[in-house]
């Protein structure tokens, strides 16, 4: 019990630190910053390095597909309009690369409300947190996962590659989100608290679930 007390206390005086050295502003909050983004995740079937490869490759056909119906999008309305109007071919065009690479997973997709830990993307940090989020789940879904944002459109940047564009994301999610909202989420040189913030308060909360 003591040992639970005294680690509790080095915790929140670490969280406390880390909080009051950073610049970053603190008005903005992790439900503000959600209810502007629409998450976009590929879950493979297992951690197994085909079904990772899978994974990959269903979502470079799907993203090929919807980049074009989304990356001009003006509003997250307007973008989870598309996105559902358009789930059947998602979702057919998902099972024909699994069925193309001989395997004879089951494919599901959805768009609802999700918890997730902390994730960084480029100069990009988000809080863990519940988002909406559209996953396409393959096989069991017990695998990693390949994640980007679908609104505002940051998974259309050459993202296939392996490149993040900084000022390209940047300007996306200053469209969408306030000054604070984006001081929060940013996690370059001048902001580079952030991550080490975020990880505290995951911690501090799991250990009080």
């Amino acid at each position: 019990m003591k040992k639970f007390i005294l680690t509790s206390i080095t915790i929140i005086i670490i969280i406390s630190i880390v909080l009051s050295g950073s610049n970053v502003a603190t008005k903005a909050t992790q439900s503000d910053i959600a209810g502007k983004l629409i998450r976009f995740h590929v879950i493979a079937n297992s951690d197994d390095k085909i079904d990772q490869g899978l994974k990959l490759k269903v979502r470079d056909s799907v993203l090929k597909y919807i980049s074009p119906k989304l990356v001009d999008c003006k509003n997250i309305e307007q973008s989870r309009k598309i996105i559902n109007n358009e789930d059947k071919n998602i979702k057919k065009i998902a099972q024909g690369v699994i069925n193309k690479n001989g395997f004879k997973y089951s494919v599901a997709t959805t768009l609802s409300q999700e918890n997730f830990p902390i994730k960084t993307y480029g100069n990009i940090t988000l809080p863990q947190g519940k988002y909406e989020a559209y996953r396409i789940i393959i096989g069991s879904g017990i695998g990693q996962n390949w994640w980007c944002v679908m609104f505002p459109p940051l998974c259309f940047v050459d993202i296939t590659k392996g490149n993040v564009s900084y000022d390209k994301t940047e300007s996306e999610m200053k469209q969408v989100l306030s000054d604070d909202e984006y001081n929060l989420v940013n996690n370059t040189a001048s902001n580079n608290k952030i991550v080490a913030k975020f990880k505290l308060v995951e911690i501090f909360d799991k250990l009080f679930s």
